[in-house]
């Protein structure tokens, strides 16, 4: 490798934002455990994904611009692919079990495209 040291606060700053990506990703494991329905739990680990994520992008991009090959923007390339497919894979997996659960009967809030106004009354 190399014979280049980063500075004490640089190996902070990136070892914090590592370790907070990784607290934030184990609370939303924890709530993927401790939350009971399907609804509940996948709303936990699909926001707290793209949070973690981002704690250690930022850490990958310290790390690798000080090492002395210019900005890293490889790590923020794959951060923003991940802020994108994942809210929008939630979305397909809540509208999927929504329709399981209309489907087999159970207790969900009804179809929005189905609520339609009542017609005006002539006087």
């Amino acid at each position: 490798m190399t014979d280049f040291t980063l500075p004490l606060w640089a190996e902070i700053a990136i070892a914090a934002l590592v370790l907070l990506g990784a607290a934030i990703a184990m609370v939303g494991s924890l709530g993927l455990l401790r939350l009971s329905s399907y609804f509940e739990r996948v709303h936990a680990p699909s926001i707290i994904a793209t949070m973690g994520c981002w704690c250690i992008m930022h850490a990958s991009i310290l790390y690798f611009s000080l090492l002395g090959h210019g900005l890293a923007v490889h790590p923020l390339l794959i951060a923003l692919f991940v802020a994108i497919t994942v809210p929008v894979t939630n979305i397909f997996l809540m509208r999927a079990a929504l329709f399981r659960a209309r489907r087999a009967g159970l207790r969900v809030p009804p179809s929005v495209s189905r609520i339609v106004p009542p017609a005006p009354r002539d006087s």
